[in-house]
């Protein structure tokens, strides 16, 4: 029987704590070879708008499972009111090939991309770190406010977002829902020299943070930008001056805009951005170094990480008696 997973039934399930536990465990697991994960091939229909169709597969010894999401990346759904990345998990057992589950994944990649950063985060950060910063206020914001909470006990939170009052909401809900003070920034500028984590959350296709911001000792997340070579949210400058960390190098050099874009301008040398989070993780290579270190989180997303976060969703709807199964092969 086949488990099909409902965003409704995701979300009744999804914990913070627990997927930060999870995509750790995918992360040594890649360190370890104990998973693999090809480059994701893109695909681009003639006359398609722009869009693009990725196919992130993994698969994992440990979960026992192969999955792939179809991540269809469409700017013109925003005309639409639509979403511009909308996807579909398929999961596939790899004891007997049957087809485990079909889950939604818009959910799902929201979580596992904010456990990420909070891996990254609670890997690469100073101990003495107390200023959460956010620079955008769409979905990932609050769920990267919540998923650091989970590893991080930070005194505020400094954010800022395109338009004012979205802005202003979510500082209201994130104060109510987290017990901290809030405050709404000017701009970006303002937001990375208070912080000293700074996650950076939008779909920009032109830097909106400069590397000349950043005060020793800052750890980044760059998350935002989708994953295309053009795109990026952190110019060359901080490229350069940062300890970068990849989710997966062999992505990162064709999908992140931060990386590529930095490689061909030479302010990067593949050396520089060859040290993967599960590397950080196992002690294979070195993170923070020194206080001074200014850090970043190269976060292009990755298939093994929507296979974690499926493998605690089967697991929790076989527990708890969710979802629905049907059988593919009547």
């Amino acid at each position: 029987m086949t488990l099909v997973l409902t965003r409704s039934d995701i979300l009744a399930m999804l914990d913070h704590e627990e997927t930060v536990a999870a995509v750790e465990e995918a992360h040594t697991d890649l360190a370890r070879g104990t998973a693999v994960l090809p480059v994701p091939p893109v695909m681009r229909l003639p006359g398609g708008e722009g869009g693009a169709f990725l196919a992130m597969a993994a698969a994992s010894a440990r979960a026992e499972l192969a999955t792939v999401k179809l991540l269809a990346d469409l700017p013109a759904n925003r005309e639409r009111a639509l979403p511009v990345q909308r996807s579909a998990i398929l999961a596939v057992s790899t004891a007997d090939g049957g087809c485990a589950a079909l889950l939604d994944g818009g959910a799902v990649t929201r979580f596992r991309t904010a456990a990420a950063s909070a891996v990254a985060t609670r890997a690469l950060m100073r101990p003495d770190a107390r200023v959460l910063g956010l620079i955008g206020t769409g979905p990932l914001a609050p769920a990267h406010a919540r998923a650091l909470r989970t590893v991080w006990s930070y005194e505020r939170v400094v954010l800022w977002g395109r338009t004012r009052d979205r802005a202003l909401e979510l500082a209201r809900r994130l104060t109510d829902e987290l017990g901290v003070a809030v405050e709404v920034a000017a701009g970006p500028r303002e937001v990375t020299v208070a912080a000293d984590v700074l996650c950076t959350l939008t779909p920009s296709r032109e830097p909106l943070v400069r590397g000349a911001w950043f005060r020793p000792g800052l750890h980044v997340n760059a998350v935002g930008a989708p994953p295309r070579p053009d795109h990026r949210e952190i110019d060359t400058e901080g490229m350069r001056r940062s300890v970068v960390v990849v989710d997966a190098y062999d992505t990162a050099v064709t999908k992140s805009g931060e990386v590529v874009i930095a490689l061909a301008e030479g302010a990067l040398r593949e050396q520089d951005v060859r040290r993967e989070l599960g590397d950080v993780l196992t002690g294979a290579c070195a993170g923070r170094t020194s206080p001074e270190d200014i850090t970043l989180f190269g976060s292009v997303g990755i298939g093994l990480q929507d296979l974690a976060a499926a493998r605690l969703l089967i697991d929790r709807a076989g527990e708890r008696g969710l979802g629905t199964r049907i059988d593919l092969t009547a």
